[in-house]
């Protein structure tokens, strides 16, 4: 019909003002051959890979430092029961270290023992290489080695810049410099996971000292940087631990005073609870081995400590 015609011809006249011109010798393509060509485009897609990062822990090597003691042993513990190689790590008492590579070993996973301090690169470069010689990877890094100088945060005369500049070399310093020593061969592998042990006091302002407050907020910072700069083959992540129940604390804050913190938290925060070594090496090893396409976050683990902040204990009493 007549009225037919003259729609139709509307029709194809609006399209044709809509479709974008063909370019000198082009031709351009109708609809459904455009759609044909879209499902080839995703037939050839590369597949997905493996969700980043997680690392199969059976015959993986973990780098462990500050591990004769604490959190860094609890997590070289876990580490080997799952199966993995684990360089273990000190600066101080090798007969430590050499007790926990033996435990390691018990538990079904392999170990080395590598002394250093993370404060020295040349250590931190002959832990990636020992790393390197012994199993020929480097899928995880768990940079746990930490210091501090327990001092009041009113006691502004009781820090000098010689006390920032220790605890700063071991506490943020180092785990950029294990970072850039392991990051390479983790690369060349094709994927890894580094878990940096920070603090809750880099984020709530409470601590052993200003010193050690400043430390963990700027490793906190560097996690973040990291892991923007690091995917897609490494994941950059951190655990924050509120109070962790042990010697290292009880030793630095005086029997007294941590038993009274102690007691103020367990009566105080949302889960009553304080953590146990054990309890950060389980978070610390989710981050390796069960976190999919997560890197850049700051996990705090203190049974609720941040939400009751502003009732917080010092942990140097004035």
């Amino acid at each position: 019909r007549p009225w037919e015609r003259r729609r139709l011809a509307g029709m194809r006249a609006k399209r044709a003002k809509t479709e974008t011109p063909a370019l000198p010798g082009r031709r351009v393509h109708s609809r459904n051959e455009n759609r044909q060509r879209s499902r080839k485009t995703l037939d050839r897609r590369t597949p997905l890979r493996q969700s980043a990062i997680m690392i199969e822990l059976a015959g993986a090597t973990v780098i462990v430092t500050g591990s004769t003691r604490g959190v860094g042993a609890a997590t070289a513990r876990l580490l080997a029961s799952k199966g993995a190689n684990i360089v273990v790590n000190g600066s101080k008492s090798r007969e430590q270290a050499v007790a926990v590579a033996e435990e390691c070993r018990g538990l079904g996973g392999g170990a080395t023992v590598c002394m250093g301090s993370v404060a020295e690169d040349d250590d931190c470069r002959r832990l990636a290489r020992e790393a390197m010689e012994r199993w020929g990877r480097i899928d995880g890094l768990v940079n746990n080695a930490g210091t501090t100088v327990f001092r009041a945060h009113d006691d502004l005369e009781g820090l000098d810049a010689a006390d920032f500049q220790r605890v700063y070399a071991v506490n943020t310093v180092g785990p950029f410099q294990m970072i850039r020593a392991c990051a390479p061969h983790m690369k060349a592998g094709g994927r890894g996971a580094v878990v940096n042990v920070s603090s809750v006091a880099g984020s709530y302002g409470v601590g052993s000292s200003l010193a050690y407050v400043g430390s963990k907020a700027a490793l906190n910072m560097l996690t973040v940087s990291l892991a923007r700069v690091l995917g897609p083959e490494i994941s950059v992540n951190t655990v924050n631990p509120g109070f962790i129940a042990g010697e290292w604390l009880r030793d630095g804050m005086g029997e007294a005073n941590y038993e009274r913190v102690k007691a103020t938290l367990e009566r105080t925060v949302p889960l009553r609870a304080v953590n146990g070594p054990e309890d950060i090496a389980r978070n610390i090893v989710w981050f390796l081995e069960g976190a999919p396409n997560v890197t850049g976050h700051l996990l705090h683990v203190d049974a609720g400590m941040g939400l009751i902040r502003g009732a917080l204990p010092a942990m140097v009493k004035p």
